[in-house]
């Protein structure tokens, strides 16, 4: 009898199952699960190049409008005087004053659509953009005032250090901005230490817009105490328009960092 029941025991199949029915479901769920980690991975980077596309739209339609405003404002500043010139003059200019007047109105009205369309730009972009602790935002941009003073290349390097660089200035708001910024004199990121009387801005823009004070700048006026005057910085309680001065670039003064706004 043992030797029948221990035969049927080894005969009796294994039955596997249990074992299949164990291993089949989690195999998927894993599946599942990476195809969730993937699908989110994706859709992150999807979401961050949309922010990092919109804040360089932002930035470049503000450039764009800022360029448009100025010219519209210099092109209004030579009409106008344009036309005071010919008010002085004889009866039998008074055709082209007419002229010259519906087209200072109409560079006006311009002027002032573009403004707008400026204002409500910078408006939208702010709501969007940060500056780490410290910094001020403005126009797409934020600043930092030193609380140190150096020379201006110690200046260039703390800025580069934060990841920015000293400040340019190429419009009249933001000359405003920095001339309110500062109490004290502060370096800007304009010298012409590559050529001497050819002012550029550290990016390699060429200096068009400019806000000098009287006489200057003058190089230190020949003057061998003020040695080589190729860098420029903002001197405080002056005239917001002519408030830059040209000093020895070794002169220890505070400085004004910028960089582009986190959105």
């Amino acid at each position: 009898m043992e030797d029948i029941y221990t035969n049927v025991e080894k005969k009796k199949p294994v039955d596997t199952t249990l074992s299949t029915n164990q291993t089949g479901p989690r195999s998927s769920e894993r599946r599942f699960h990476g195809a969730v980690v993937l699908c989110l991975g994706l859709l992150s980077v999807f979401l961050l190049a949309g922010l990092i596309g919109l804040g360089v739209y932002y930035h470049y339609v503000n450039h764009g409008l800022t360029e448009e405003r100025d010219l519209l404002n210099a092109n209004l500043t030579e009409t106008t005087e344009e036309l005071h010139q010919l008010q002085n003059s004889s009866e039998q200019n008074s055709d082209v004053i007419r002229g010259l007047t519906e087209e200072r109105d109409l560079l006006n009205a311009n002027l002032t659509e573009t403004t707008e369309e400026l204002h409500q730009l910078r408006n939208l972009s702010k709501q969007n953009q940060t500056c780490p602790a410290g910094w001020k935002l403005f126009s797409c941009s934020c600043y930092l005032l030193s609380s140190e003073s150096g020379s201006w290349s110690t200046g260039r390097q703390d800025c580069r250090e934060k990841g920015a660089d000293l400040g340019v200035i190429d419009s009249l708001e933001k000359q405003e901005f920095f001339s309110t910024f500062n109490e004290e004199a502060t370096w800007i990121g304009l010298t012409d230490r590559d050529t001497e009387g050819t002012w550029k801005w550290i990016d390699g823009t060429p200096l068009t817009l400019s806000y000098w004070g009287t006489d200057q700048p003058d190089n230190g006026g020949g003057d061998p105490q003020w040695g080589e005057e190729d860098c420029v910085h903002i001197r405080a309680g002056t005239q917001t328009v002519e408030n830059w001065n040209d000093l020895s670039c070794g002169a220890s003064l505070q400085w004004i960092c910028e960089k582009n706004a986190d959105v």
